[in-house]
């Protein structure tokens, strides 16, 4: 169950550079397609890399208002100067190197809707906390949503899934939609008391039109594979097959992984390959197989390559190595070294079993059943589904 695959990147998307000590790095990104590209993905028959173009104002005004574009683009010409409250720095040539990875979105979109592909990857993408007229936790311009309402104006799709991977909350990918059901939204991520942006709870849960639509599933600190795949299987696919949606998006952030800086989850890659395996058996039931990834949030910069390359080899079905190729290892060796880190390149593609004490397990497992039945008593009914 394989289908064509369009990876869209552009060296431009390296250029989206916060900060020489900011922690969103864009040497993340070409890890990713190096390690991609060393373990045979691109030697793939189904595998095209397609170069984005920038989109047009107009397709950002789908989402942003005027104004905040404008100071965008006034931002953008000196670099200098915030977005938001010190999370989103200006850097020079914002403005042009947003709008190719918004276009990078538009593009697997066109793809994809269009019937050149099934499933397409915009590596750069996944920037869901941009709201209206702000920046917000690294994030200029939401490619998501934009890419949403690029879908519904051209292609007239009535019924879109977005389903968020990310640690932290697609706050502004669920304010976008809030009042619609057009649109469903589903976001995994981090519980909002702990962590960045302090929203998600279950509650929020549409309104309006949209009151059902919008899925928070926040999960405890220290939620492990077993949990979390738990809770996906439990709200992610029995809302996928009532909904059914003609396209399937999904943002793929892995800073739910067990290494990452900034947050407290303890994910490994053998979750995340999960979640994509049955994503993409869901693109193929319910859309023709219509399945368009974007990048996400992801800090440790090994993990993020291993965690992409893995996923476009399980929607493939290529063979994953089990050690890291040593050309690649030679190039992250000296990407560390170039930006300060100094760490030893990862080894082996897949992680090592992750050690959580059993009473910890009990207390995850115990508070994530709970948020699971919470969201299927407000969410499941709206759908014709029982809990």
């Amino acid at each position: 169950m394989t289908g064509k695959m369009a990876v869209i990147y552009s060296d431009d998307y390296l250029k989206y550079y916060l900060s020489p000590n900011h922690p969103l790095r864009p040497q993340r990104l070409a890890l990713a397609i190096r390690l991609m590209r060393e373990i045979g993905v691109f030697n793939n028959q189904n595998v095209t890399m397609v170069e984005p173009g920038e989109c047009e104002e107009v397709e950002l005004e789908l989402v942003h208002s005027p104004e905040y574009i404008e100071l965008v683009k006034t931002l953008s010409k000196t670099g200098e100067g915030y977005l938001d409250y010190g999370d989103t720095p200006a850097f020079p040539r914002m403005f042009e190197v947003t709008r190719k990875i918004v276009g990078g979105s538009l593009k697997a979109a066109d793809l994809l809707n269009k019937g050149e592909v099934q499933h397409a990857f915009n590596i750069g993408g996944g920037l869901h906390h941009a709201t209206r007229s702000r920046a917000s936790g690294f994030c200029v311009f939401n490619d998501i949503a934009c890419t949403v309402r690029y879908i519904q104006k051209k292609y007239q799709l009535k019924r879109i899934m977005v389903v968020d991977l990310d640690c932290h909350h697609a706050d502004g990918t669920q304010d976008t939609f809030y009042s619609e059901s057009g649109v469903l939204t589903v976001s995994l991520h981090e519980d909002g008391t702990y962590l960045f942006p302090g929203s998600g709870f279950v509650f929020e849960d549409g309104e309006g039109e949209g009151k059902g639509y919008c899925v928070n599933v926040p999960l405890p600190p220290y939620t492990f594979d077993e949990a979390y795949l738990y809770a996906f299987n439990e709200i992610v696919p029995p809302l996928a097959r009532a909904y059914k949606p003609e396209l399937i998006l999904q943002q793929s952030g892995v800073d739910t992984h067990y290494t990452d800086p900034l947050t407290s989850e303890a994910l490994t890659i053998r979750a995340f390959l999960n979640v994509v395996k049955t994503m993409h058996s869901l693109a193929h039931e319910l859309c023709d197989g219509k399945y368009l990834l974007f990048g996400g949030g992801g800090y440790q910069i090994g993990v993020v390559a291993r965690a992409w390359a893995s996923m476009l080899c399980e929607l493939l079905n290529i063979s994953i190595p089990e050690e890291t190729p040593e050309a690649w290892r030679e190039f992250y060796n000296s990407v560390s070294k170039e930006i300060g880190l100094n760490y030893a390149a990862p080894t082996k593609m897949e992680d090592p079993e992750v050690k959580v004490e059993e009473r910890a397990k009990k207390m995850v497992f115990e508070d994530l059943k709970q948020v699971v039945q919470d969201v299927k008593e407000r969410i499941f009914p709206v759908h014709g589904l029982d809990f």
